[in-house]
């Protein structure tokens, strides 16, 4: 799974989001990838942050009380 979203207030920023299995190794947990670069390479992000899927939901909870 992969979505690319446009970074408001930029002209060529992306925010892209993927779901990576065994990020660092084998036995090592699923996350969640958000990456952000500001020259629109989704596959280069300058800063990412992985998130283990078993802590998503909480995440997810505490992104959307900031709306």
């Amino acid at each position: 799974m992969s979505k690319i979203i446009a970074l408001s207030g930029t002209k060529n920023g992306v925010i892209s989001i993927r779901k990576i299995n065994e990020p660092y190794g084998p036995g090592s947990g699923t996350v969640a990838s958000v990456g952000i670069s500001l020259s629109g390479e989704s596959e280069n992000p300058e800063w990412k942050v992985h998130i283990p899927l078993d802590n998503l939901d909480e995440v997810i909870k505490a992104l959307s009380e900031l709306k």
